[in-house]
């Protein structure tokens, strides 16, 4: 592996990736791009008392852009935007979002409080259907509302801002322990393979997938990460690129259909993606392409993580079909950074997410340890295993069909 990493760039260069499609009009405050987020000198998403501030991630890697929302609308428009994304990132920012509202509602009347704050709740959960993290948070959000009838206006107030608080707090904490968990699975020379960006950008911070390579990396491991660019929205090429290239991790791009000659050459060890929902029987959601990159990682014999947190379980869904897939703009596919590449009136396709069958999967990389098949029964059995105690991990696995 080594040998034949030799020949390859070791960094990927920020200056020849496209920009990102500008969309809408924001406050916003320029930074510097030397940043580290193992230092987390910039957050994907913070709290700022009367506004969210949240990182544009429709302008990187050319330009570092903060947004302030300063209103749940606001909040909601840039989640159905991709201003911010990534499953936990949009369920961290629909609770902060209800809190902004919480804030800024002048009615002492619970009642008109509390439905005021149920539409809020109402205009988060229609802003992406797929992410169950969204719906977690919004959730939580929403159990809160009722204690306004006992607590009156005010102490509600406080404690929803502070349950939003304690979402992101929790998100940052769990990222940290799905990188533990996970970074048994990296062996020095390794040549990992993601897809999408499940790193600090996609969370409340650190990562999940990319939270297993940056505890790996922190644990003195080296590896070579290939970056999928990640058709239609470029988020592997934009994102994962970008924050590999900060923590000058050895990352090299390239575009999803490359995978399968890398994979044939010798130069792919390990799969690890993250998840925007997965159903009870381990069949994942992820960004459209994971399913093809499982595809080909089960025909050459590599094993295929998935990372995500628990709060992306959905355990009320029997298996992937169904779960709801998003499908956004077909300009998305027929335009690259507002100009047309297709012909004018050519049809286009364009669903966000594709399901990986559990099939395909080796495991689950969760902060409670790494689930492995039976998938329908390990995942249910670990809802019921007290905070202290984990499901076995095992060894990684060797390359296998």
């Amino acid at each position: 592996m080594r040998q034949l990493l030799a020949g390859m760039s070791p960094h990927l260069g920020v200056n020849q990736v496209p920009r990102a499609l500008p969309v809408g009009l924001h406050l916003s405050l320029n930074l510097n791009l030397n940043l580290r987020l193992g230092a987390m000198k910039f957050k994907t998403i913070e709290w700022k008392g009367d506004r969210v501030r949240m990182l544009d991630q429709r302008k990187l890697p050319r330009e570092v852009r903060y947004l302030d929302c300063r209103n749940a609308s606001s909040v909601a428009e840039a989640i159905r935007t991709m201003a911010i994304r990534g499953a936990p990132a949009i369920g961290v920012a629909a609770a902060m979002g209800i809190a902004l509202a919480a804030r800024r509602i002048r009615s002492n009347q619970p009642e008109r409080f509390r439905k005021s704050l149920e539409k809020v709740c109402d205009e988060m959960s229609r802003t992406r259907p797929t992410a169950v993290n969204l719906f977690w948070a919004v959730e939580r959000m929403r159990r809160m509302l009722p204690l306004v009838r006992v607590d009156g206006v005010e102490k509600t107030r406080h404690r929803l801002i502070e349950e939003a608080l304690r979402i992101s707090k929790e998100d940052v904490e769990i990222n940290k322990k799905i990188g533990e968990n996970g970074k048994k699975l990296i062996h020095s020379g390794d040549g990992i393979l993601t897809h999408c960006n499940a790193g600090a950008l996609a969370t409340g911070g650190f990562g999940t997938a990319l939270g297993v390579i940056y505890a790996a990396r922190d644990e003195g491991k080296q590896f070579q990460v290939f970056v999928d660019e990640t058709r239609p929205m470029l988020q592997g090429c934009r994102l994962t690129a970008w924050e590999l290239v900060q923590e000058k991790i050895p990352a090299t791009l390239i575009t999803d259909s490359m995978a399968a000659v890398l994979m044939k050459k010798g130069l792919i060890d390990l799969v690890v993606v993250g998840a925007d929902r997965i159903a009870g029987n381990g069949d994942t959601a992820n960004k459209i392409g994971t399913y093809g990159v499982a595809v080909l990682s089960k025909s050459h014999g590599i094993p295929f993580y998935v990372a995500a947190p628990t709060s992306t379980l959905d355990l009320s869904l029997v298996s992937g079909e169904e779960i709801p897939i998003e499908e956004r703009n077909i300009a998305e596919v027929t335009h690259f950074c507002g100009y047309p590449i297709a012909p004018k009136g050519v049809k286009a396709f364009n669903p966000a997410f594709d399901v990986t069958p559990h099939s395909l999967i080796h495991g689950i990389i969760t902060e409670k340890g790494i689930i492995r098949k039976p998938f329908h029964k390990n995942l249910r059995k670990m809802f019921s295993t007290p905070k202290s105690q984990t499901i076995p991990s095992g060894p990684r696995d060797s390359k296998e069909g």
